[in-house]
């Protein structure tokens, strides 16, 4: 046999030796999922729980916040986990309002006692005109005379 100087002196191909065997292939196992005991199947964004027991065994991801809402009584849950996944619950009562019924808007009352009548203002118009001549009757007769001068002994 001629001496092959890339491979060693009795090398033979692996192709001999190996025979591959078919096996199953293996399912990688899933880990369960946690299921919420009390709570009901979540129906457009809003998850329902049965009271205040079911808020409390309802489990939340750590940094995260979630509104659980009670089927039992008009109450909401804000049922949160810090970062090491230690829960914690606000409780919010609500209650529903009617709505006001479409009635017109009352227009205010008028209260005449507010206001003072035509007759009134005429009549103070003239006791001011009176008292105005008055005192410019009394401002020209003393528009003549000295002015007294006053002394701190009068």
């Amino acid at each position: 046999m001629p001496y092959n100087s890339y491979f060693p002196v009795g090398y033979q191909p692996m192709q001999q030796y190996y025979q591959p065997t078919y096996t199953q292939p293996q399912q990688l196992q899933q880990p369960a999922q946690q299921t919420q005991p009390v709570s009901q199947p979540v129906a457009s964004g809003i998850i329902w729980v049965q009271g205040e027991a079911g808020a409390k065994s309802y489990l939340v991801a750590p940094n995260t916040t979630v509104q659980l809402w009670d089927s039992e009584r008009q109450t909401i849950y804000l049922k949160s986990a810090d970062a090491s996944g230690m829960p914690s619950i606000k409780t919010l009562d609500y209650t529903i309002r009617e709505m006001p019924q479409n009635t017109p808007p009352v227009a205010p009352t008028f209260d005449s006692t507010a206001f003072a009548t035509k007759e009134e203002v005429n009549t103070l118009a003239g006791q001011i005109a009176a008292l105005r001549g008055d005192f410019e009757g009394l401002s020209k007769r003393t528009a003549g005379k000295p002015k007294k001068e006053v002394t701190d002994g009068e």
